[in-house]
């Protein structure tokens, strides 16, 4: 049975061995970005990190911003799956949503190093920069899907960019906290917190209905 990715912006189609085999090198590619601290990361280091002889690492990857790239894709469709899940306790106002998931967010990325490397840190490429991008656009339509499953308003072309700009706020204080410090500080998850609410503040009103049944 086979699989369509997309490697290096081109379609491809892999079996069950070769999806786990670039599995293998992604984990690698994370594991070395956790390591190392400089950015001279090679493929012939993903692949003697990943086990894997450099020649068939080719067949996967052309280069290693490719393997930067995929891995970034990867951590955006679970942080994106992550914004889903049910909120415990229910929300009793939409504030509460922002501060919760920004929490959650912090958590996710503090305990991922080479996420918070490729998504906060100063010298990745525009490849990157773009997935990171792309990535924002998916979980802005995951944050008005989730607003508008607690609570009483439309999840509009207009809401999804609401939060697209709020995510855009978040990371630019979270990547100040990340170039300080090495990670997301509690003081700075309140400080996006803040700065998005005051945002959506000025579009939603304080107080939105909430649904009979609430919850993805």
């Amino acid at each position: 049975m086979e699989q369509k990715v997309e490697i290096d912006g081109k379609p491809r189609k892999l079996r069950k061995r070769g999806i786990k085999r670039l599995e293998t090198l992604l984990d690698a590619t994370a594991r070395l970005l956790e390591t190392r601290l400089d950015d001279n990361i090679s493929l012939a280091e993903i692949a003697a990190e990943a086990d894997i002889p450099l020649a068939s690492v080719y067949h996967f990857l052309p280069n290693r911003n490719a393997a930067f790239v995929m891995l970034a894709e990867r951590y955006n469709t679970e942080m994106s799956r992550r914004v889903t899940d049910e909120i415990i306790p229910l929300p009793k106002k939409w504030q509460d949503i922002l501060a919760f998931r920004q929490q959650q967010g912090a958590l996710y990325l503090n305990s991922n190093p080479a996420a918070q490397r490729l998504f906060l840190g100063a010298g990745v490429s525009v490849e990157v920069r773009n997935t990171d991008l792309n990535g924002n656009a998916a979980l802005a339509k995951s944050y008005a899907c989730l607003f508008g499953s607690y609570f009483e308003i439309e999840t509009s072309e207009f809401l999804e960019n609401l939060m697209a700009t709020s995510i855009a706020l978040m990371d630019g204080i979270w990547a100040l906290s990340y170039s300080r410090h090495g990670k997301i500080t509690d003081e700075f998850v309140a400080e996006s917190t803040l700065a998005c609410t005051a945002y959506l503040r000025c579009y939603l009103p304080e107080f939105l209905p909430k649904r009979r049944e609430q919850g993805p």
